[in-house]
């Protein structure tokens, strides 16, 4: 089978075009009748927002919840038997096929996402004009792909939306990841014995010093292809080479249940003040590790809330009074606050 992956990166605009997930479904929907289109549009927030609920599209079509739901299983499954279905999906698919053989034969659902959008935007020859850059848009094609996949495409990729082991993911049709379900226990394990967090380097040097990994490298040692270029898109927060030579490992990551990275980049156990700050206090803590320096607590405020943590905006005051009441911190100079740990060292 011909590399579409490599054909999109050297020749972008001819090849990336049949991967354009809004002009695919445009296609598509052209079969539907008009309320169709709008059921589908809304339910799987094509235009770029979340999904609406079936009492929501409902209550505008003045229909029943179950009507709305029928009407949407209805108008997939008339997709389904068009006979041009495979001339404007086939490209698509060939592509996640290739991907998903590149990254182990699973892929988690944003991570996946995350690649097609940026062929989609990035690697295509803009001719519209469009801000690719654009949360809007992006989000919209995000939403388009998703639909693809797990309506259009269920008959070659499962999608493994509740697992012990795994966030939301899509899988190779029939491929057996117990090898993949094996390292994740063992790297799960380890990460949390060691109790501090890990660079993504880190990471990927642990996981290739597990026993698992020494098990199964014949199905971790993949063909390796050279996309890199796709990587190097801002999207993605890690090294574009570094990703690219360690597509199953950094694709496994992404994928494990229960371990996440924090703003700074770092990779720990989801419930860890130090991947997720809850309080004002987790947060000032983070800051003055990450910056390394004393700092103001108008200037640690301000950083709480340019890193943006959550929704919630720091207030300097509450800072300073965190500061004040926690001996992990130490006054330098007037309202100048370090870490007490820096005295040790």
């Amino acid at each position: 089978m011909a590399n579409i992956l490599e054909k999109i990166i050297t020749e972008k605009g001819s090849e990336t075009k049949r991967l354009d997930a809004i002009e695919i479904v445009k296609n598509l929907f052209s079969k539907l009748m008009d309320r169709e289109r709008d059921v589908l549009t809304r339910r799987f927030g094509l235009t770029g927002s979340k999904g609406e609920t079936l009492e929501k599209i409902g209550s505008l079509h003045k229909l029943t919840r179950e009507r709305v739901r029928q009407i949407e299983a209805a108008s997939i499954r008339k997709i389904k038997k068009l006979e041009t279905l495979d001339e404007y999906i086939s490209s698509l698919k060939e592509a996640v096929y290739q991907l998903m053989e590149e990254h182990g034969g699973m892929i988690r659902r944003d991570f996946l996402l995350d690649i097609l959008t940026v062929i989609a935007l990035e690697m295509k020859d803009s001719e519209n004009g469009e801000d690719s850059t654009s949360i809007e848009i992006r989000q919209a094609y995000r939403n388009h792909f998703d639909f693809l996949l797990s309506k259009l495409m269920s008959d070659d990729f499962d999608f493994i939306k509740k697992s012990d082991k795994f966030t939301p993911s899509f899988k190779l049709k029939n491929k057996e990841v117990s090898h993949l379900e094996e390292l994740a226990d063992s790297l799960i394990e380890k990460v949390d014995g060691l109790k501090k967090t890990l660079t993504t380097e880190e990471l990927i040097d642990m996981l290739k010093q597990l026993e698992a990994y020494n098990r199964h490298q014949d199905k971790i040692n993949l063909a390796d292809f050279n996309i890199e270029p796709i990587f190097k898109s801002q999207v993605f927060p890690d090294k574009a080479e570094i990703i690219n030579s360690n597509k199953v490992l950094y694709s496994l990551m992404q994928a494990v249940k229960n371990l996440e990275r924090n703003k700074f980049g770092e990779w720990g156990i989801a419930n860890w003040q130090e991947i997720k700050p809850k309080t004002v206090n987790d947060k000032i803590y983070l800051v003055l590790k990450h910056e390394g320096k004393p700092m103001h607590f108008t200037a640690i405020a301000d950083k709480i809330n340019e890193i943006q943590f959550d929704k919630k905006k720091a207030n300097a005051a509450t800072v300073h009074n965190e500061l004040i009441l926690d001996s992990r911190y130490v006054l330098v100079s007037r309202g100048t606050y370090g870490l007490k740990e820096w005295q040790k060292s």
